[in-house]
């Protein structure tokens, strides 16, 4: 069930940044997407959690154009306090082990997650 916002309460979602330069296939991303998802979450904290599952567990998919870009908001996220983690793949299908391919962001407030990734394209 999702919960009505009153105005002075504080939205909050998870973003999912992946590198477009791999060119993975549809599948092999929406498991990156996945991994991403839940490793973020695993460093949120307990009362974050609540809220987000309790606003319907918004979810928002990016994309940057490099590893070096993936790295810079990883950076800028930390720099915020924003909990965050990175998905380096195992290898096995599509892409070698050890390949960085996401970077999951919060669950956190809103309006602090837009600071590092308001300028991203929708994946």
């Amino acid at each position: 069930m999702r919960k009505i916002l009153s105005a002075a309460q504080k939205e909050y979602k998870q973003c999912i940044v992946l590198r477009e330069d791999l060119k993975l296939s549809k599948g092999k991303a929406a498991v990156q997407v996945a991994h991403a998802s839940i490793l973020s979450y695993d460093r949120v904290p307990v009362g974050d959690r609540k809220n987000w599952k309790e606003q319907g567990q918004k979810k928002v998919a990016l994309k940057v154009p490099s590893l070096e870009e993936l790295y810079n908001v990883r950076d800028d996220a930390g720099k915020l306090g924003l909990p965050c983690a990175i998905v380096e793949d195992a290898g096995l299908t599509e892409i070698p082990p050890g390949t960085v391919t996401a970077l999951g962001i919060g669950p956190a407030r809103a309006e602090e997650i837009d600071k590092v990734t308001k300028q991203l394209e929708l994946l």
